[in-house]
């Protein structure tokens, strides 16, 4: 049995909604963001959450407020931090006693992480992050992970070989530089989406199943 909740947020820029997945028997909450060019309904969303949810973990997923209007461009970081905040705090009020992973794909992820560096999230005892955008595609440069020696929890790189976001030549080095509670979990073959090519032999399941196994293993080393 799995219990589903709709419900809001409350931001500073207005309600935003969010949607509580919870296994019976759960183990962690992940508190969840998206990336910049789809919402939390996107089916990389769903099923990295149906991949969790099979293994134990609620997972508390939210939007943005340009998404919630439908809107294209993303908020200012001043207002996508103010919602990271938010949504950690709300996640925390409806499924208490948990302990919680907190981060998102790409730059939910990264907006998660920039708050962590600022602050305290409450409940949070790592940072997980699915596809870092570390630098435009052609334009190599590691000052968006600047923020991330701020951060002093653990946290996890998923991140694919063709990654056009994070040349691995560049996030390797850098997740190195930030210490032993730093692991990077390279994933053969997928692109910034997770997507692999056909002559790869993979399938979209083993990639999500690839994905589930590895932030469950990670967080079982928190306990």
């Amino acid at each position: 049995m799995c219990r589903r909740q709709l419900m809001t947020v409350n931001t500073p820029s207005g309600r935003v909604s969010a949607q509580l997945e919870a296994p019976e028997e759960a183990s962690w909450l992940v508190v969840m963001a998206h990336g910049a060019g789809a919402g939390m309904y996107h089916p990389f969303m769903e099923r990295v959450a149906e991949a969790l949810l099979s293994r134990h973990f609620a997972c508390f997923r939210y939007q943005f407020p340009y998404m919630e209007g439908g809107l294209r461009r993303p908020d200012t970081p001043s207002v996508l931090h103010a919602t990271v905040r938010a949504a950690v705090v709300r996640a925390k009020e409806v499924a208490p006693g948990l302990p919680m992973l907190a981060g998102g794909k790409s730059m939910g992820g990264r907006m998660t992480s920039s708050v962590a560096a600022a602050e305290v999230l409450p409940g949070a005892r790592g940072l997980f992050f699915l596809g870092f955008p570390l630098h435009a595609p052609g334009k190599q440069s590691i000052s968006r992970g600047d923020h991330l020696r701020e951060v002093s929890l653990p946290m996890l790189f998923l991140q694919g070989t063709r990654d056009k976001l994070a040349e691995l030549s560049l996030l390797r080095p850098m997740c190195e530089s930030l210490g032993p509670h730093v692991r990077l979990h390279q994933v053969e073959g997928a692109d910034h989406s997770f997507d692999v090519l056909r002559r790869s032999g993979r399938t979209a399941d083993e990639v999500l199943d690839e994905l589930g196994d590895t932030i469950t293993d990670w967080a079982a080393s928190l306990v």
